[in-house]
Formats: C-alpha cells, sequence, structure tokens
C-alpha cells in the first residue's frame, strides 16, 4: 500500500513552520502535521486567512506574515518566529509561485526565483539557528518535475537580469535552484555537525491554485489534459513532503516524490533528479550567489563548514 499519513508518529511538543501554509498543498501539509500533535506556524501573506486556517487547527496553530518576494519581509518575519520561539522541529519551504503576472520581487530580482528560491534561502538562513541543535530537526524543500526543464542547469545567474519571466524555464530554474539549494545545505549541515537535516520533496501532479497563474496558452492546454488524466487530489499530493518531514527513516539529502506512473502520482518514495540537480560546483555556486543576492549567511553551518565542503568537493 505504500507510506500514508497513518504512518506518521506522534508530533507531539514539536514544532512545525510552513510557507504558504494557508492554502494548497501547504494548508494540507499543515492540517495533517497539526492532527499528529505539532505545533503549526503558518508563514502567509494573507494573515487573515492564515488565522482562518489556524482556527481550524484547534488552536494548534499560530500565524506570522511573510512575503517572499520581498527580503525585508523575510527579516520582519524571521525575527518575529524567533521572538515567539527558541526552537524548531521542522521548516517545510512550501510556499512558491508559478508563472505570476507580475514581473519582479520587491528587490528586482526574477518572480520565480526571487520568492521560490531567494526568500526560502533567506528564511532558512534566519531560523537555522532555532534547528541546528534540535534532535531530529528537518528543513524541508518542495522541488519539482519541472526542474528538469531547466536544461544545463539554465543559467541561474540570469535572475539579476530578471529574463525569461514567465518562461517555462524561469519556473524550472527556480525548481532547480530548490534542489540545489536542499543538497548543498544538507552537505553543509553534516560537515557541521549539526543535529538538523534537509531533505527535497515533489508533489508529482496536482490541481492547485498554483495553476491559476499568468500561463502560457499552449501549457494551460496541456495541463488541463495532464492534470485530468494524471494528476491527485492535494492530500495525496501532500504526502512526500509530509513523508520528508515526519518519516524519521527518511535520510538527509534524500528527495522524494509519487511512485506512480512518470512521478505524477502514488505514495510516496525516494526519486531520482537531473543531472544538473547533482551536480556540485552548481550548488556551490549557486550557495554563493544566494548569500551574495540576499545578504544572509548562515554562520556555523556555513563559516565552520566551508573548509570540509570544499576539501570533500
Amino acid at each position: 500500500m505504500g507510506w500514508s499519513a497513518e504512518d506518521i508518529p506522534d508530533l507531539r511538543g514539536r514544532t512545525a513552520l510552513i510557507t504558504g501554509g494557508s492554502a494548497g498543498l501547504g494548508l494540507e501539509t499543515a492540517r495533517v502535521l497539526a492532527a499528529r500533535g505539532a505545533r503549526v506556524v503558518i508563514a502567509c501573506r494573507d494573515t487573515a486567512r492564515g488565522r482562518a486556517v489556524a482556527d481550524g487547527l484547534g488552536g494548534r496553530a499560530q500565524v506570522v506574515r511573510l512575503d517572499l518576494a520581498s527580503l525585508e519581509s523575510v527579516r520582519e518575519a524571521a525575527a518575529e518566529v524567533r521572538r515567539r520561539h527558541d526552537r524548531l522541529d521542522l521548516l517545510v519551504n512550501n510556499a512558491g509561485v508559478m508563472f505570476p503576472a507580475y514581473r519582479r520581487t520587491k528587490d528586482g530580482y526574477e518572480a520565480h526565483f526571487g520568492v521560490n528560491h531567494l526568500g526560502h534561502f533567506a528564511l532558512t538562513g534566519l531560523l537555522l539557528g532555532l534547528l541546528q541543535e534540535v534532535p531530529g530537526s528537518r528543513v524541508v524543500t518542495m522541488a519539482s518535475l519541472a526542474h528538469k526543464a531547466a536544461v544545463g542547469g539554465g543559467g541561474l545567474d540570469r535572475a539579476r537580469a530578471g529574463t525569461d519571466r514567465r518562461s517555462v524555464v524561469a519556473y524550472g530554474r527556480s525548481k532547480l535552484a530548490n534542489l540545489l539549494f536542499a543538497r548543498e545545505l544538507q552537505r553543509r549541515l553534516a560537515a557541521s555537525g549539526s543535529a538538523a537535516v534537509s531533505v527535497a520533496a515533489h508533489p508529482g501532479l496536482s490541481a492547485t491554485a498554483l495553476w491559476s497563474g499568468d500561463a502560457p496558452g499552449w501549457l494551460r492546454l496541456v495541463s488541463g489534459a495532464a492534470l485530468r488524466w494524471l494528476g491527485q487530489p492535494p492530500a495525496q499530493a501532500a504526502l512526500p513532503v509530509l513523508r520528508a518531514a515526519a518519516d524519521p527513516l527518511v535520510p538527509g539529502g534524500s528527495y522524494l516524490g509519487p511512485g506512480g506512473f512518470q512521478e505524477c502520482r502514488g505514495a510516496p518514495v525516494r526519486v531520482g533528479s537531473s543531472r544538473a540537480a547533482q551536480d556540485l560546483s552548481a550548488q556551490a555556486r549557486l550557495w554563493e550567489l544566494s548569500q551574495e543576492l540576499t545578504g544572509v549567511r548562515y554562520g556555523g553551518a556555513d563559516a565552520s563548514a566551508a573548509a570540509a565542503v570544499e576539501a570533500g568537493r
């Protein structure tokens, strides 16, 4: 039958922060983790919607305003979380945009790359101190099948120029960045001796609100048919990220996705990724670029591990 939400252990006493936890797969993730006893922090732009979701989770949730398109908002959200909590057990980097109608973030970066990767890179770095010494703690980053569209690495540094704003390649590039980041973070956490691990997951195909963006016309036709025949409901699509977050047998550095046809649906299992996502030098280059663009450095997981990481390449 495969792994299901019923396999999640008791999470009482554990705290999980979920970006975009007020809608779509983030909401489903928040709902399941809260049902298993976790305290949930819903980090989202629309705090009214977030509070409505929190009210339905039996008093086990709170809301923090977070706009990943603004590094100032990311810093404010992280500061608020640090004021409220002295530890985190789970950080689920779930929120994202796909084919947005707007073009750039408030800091001037291409929207897919700025929101899906840079915002989460900054948030993770600012909150990592709450996770590093917590046994069993995890950073889970949501990737996508679309990372394979970033052929040859996709020129990640083109985020500076804001090119390919609406293209499938731009979205794929941001999802490739999510995978490169998750793997580089795991390497640095392991090298620094941190108790935390980094895991990535993708949901397969699911008809969430992401598909209501400004997608190219041809893609709407193709995706509509694909979602009807191959897609799965949010409760099923959330299982890979839930397993990445809550299954203690999933090791750091893993990438999980649906185990069915073309990874579009099915029970969550460990899956493969593109060659570009496994490029160690690309992981290191993205890390340096992300530090430069966000101004966020990772302290112990960065400075103390850097020499060991480089030596092992």
